[in-house]
């Protein structure tokens, strides 16, 4: 949305934070490598290897911090976002969603082919068929185990040993283990149904993994989990590797949902920054981030700038949005406000570029290169 030329003079300059051309995705340098390294040690405490998810963000610069503060390497939702972070040089991906057909399963071998570590699930013998054809060399797999969402992941332990032997049939398949990820959890409000929900759905994971063993298959890996049920996951002890995103940024769904709890105990560290552009009516001004701004599958964005704290703000628009006027305060034409994002990962993906900043000064523009890549 933003101009990376229109910002890229002003990297580094005093008090260019307010500078930056807005609406603009913001992000604190400071809390967000804060916040990864507090990810980076509670994974560490529990024994769990650490691969966050990049769906959140869709940016190699933060994919390569990530993996330089200790993370084993990424997770993508699709293939067209694995292929933008390796063209940039992310060489360890997990794709966590299944793929069908022949062209996505030639894409799936290149990947393969070209990276260092390149993984991706599969719940379906007939994908596990496609990959196998379409592999020049070992492919890494997983079985995708549907922890009761219904969304993608085998139904039951005996579609899991359909999979594991089908898998088993392609000479240039190699099985890692299981995917379990239930985003159902993340967003549920209370730490107590979040862990009884969590015991649910890895007492039917566990299930799956005794019979695939029975079967024959080597479980090495475990993946799932996210920020919201990191602690759950944690004190369950089934998986070997959490796959949170959100945590790096943190957004409105995870505030209203974590709230005091643990899990929520980030620091908020992307804010969309925005300009009062109309203050002329008496009840309200209008600034530049409307529809087009934020991601509107959750609650509203809420304003974070002090003095606008309990000024409610109204989607009016594509380009713009209405926020109520503090009391007893003046407010002028050109103000800066930011915001809280309500839904952190479709917000980010609204935007060409993350403006990073340490303590109000911009230090760099970072493309979003998977923007967008939902194929």
């Amino acid at each position: 949305m933003t101009s990376h030329a229109a910002s890229a003079s002003l990297i580094g300059q005093p008090g260019s934070r307010t500078q930056i051309p807005t609406p603009a995705a913001v992000l604190d340098l400071d809390a967000f490598d804060s916040n990864v390294a507090k990810m980076a040690a509670r994974a560490k405490a529990a024994g769990l290897v650490l691969r966050p998810h990049a769906k959140s963000h869709k940016c190699s610069a933060l994919a390569h911090r990530q993996i330089e503060a200790g993370a084993v390497g990424i997770c993508c939702a699709k293939l067209a976002e694995a292929e933008a972070m390796a063209a940039n040089g992310v060489s360890a991906i997990l794709v966590t969603s299944p793929i069908a057909g022949w062209a996505q399963a030639e894409r799936a071998a290149r990947l393969a082919q070209n990276l260092g570590d390149f993984r991706i699930v599969v719940d379906h013998p007939d994908g596990a068929a496609e990959l196998g054809a379409a592999s020049q060399g070992a492919i890494q797999v997983l079985i995708d185990v549907d922890p009761g969402m219904g969304r993608t992941g085998v139904h039951d332990a005996s579609q899991a040993v359909e999979v594991f032997r089908a898998i088993a049939a392609q000479p240039n398949l190699k099985l890692l283990g299981v995917q379990c990820y239930g985003g159902h959890w993340q967003h549920m409000e209370g730490a107590g149904a979040r862990a009884a929900a969590v015991a649910d759905g890895m007492a039917r994971l566990s299930a799956v993994i005794d019979k695939l063993r029975q079967a024959g298959a080597t479980i090495d890996v475990i993946t799932g989990g996210g920020t919201g049920s990191f602690a759950a996951d944690a004190a369950q002890g089934v998986l070997t590797e959490i796959q949170p995103g959100s945590f790096a940024f943190m957004d409105r769904e995870y505030r209203d949902a974590l709230m005091a709890d643990p899990d929520g105990a980030f620091e908020q560290a992307l804010t969309i920054a925005a300009t009062i552009i109309s203050a002329n009516h008496p009840q309200w001004v209008t600034v530049d981030a409307g529809l087009k701004a934020f991601s509107t599958d959750g609650p509203l964005p809420i304003a974070v700038t002090p003095k606008f704290a309990q000024s409610a703000y109204r989607f009016f628009g594509d380009e713009h949005g209405r926020l109520l006027r503090p009391d007893s305060q003046p407010v002028a034409r050109g103000e800066r406000v930011d915001f809280l994002p309500p839904h952190v990962d479709p917000t980010l993906d609204r935007y060409d570029v993350i403006h990073f900043v340490r303590r109000d000064v911009l230090v760099e523009i970072a493309p979003v290169e998977g923007r967008g890549a939902s194929q």
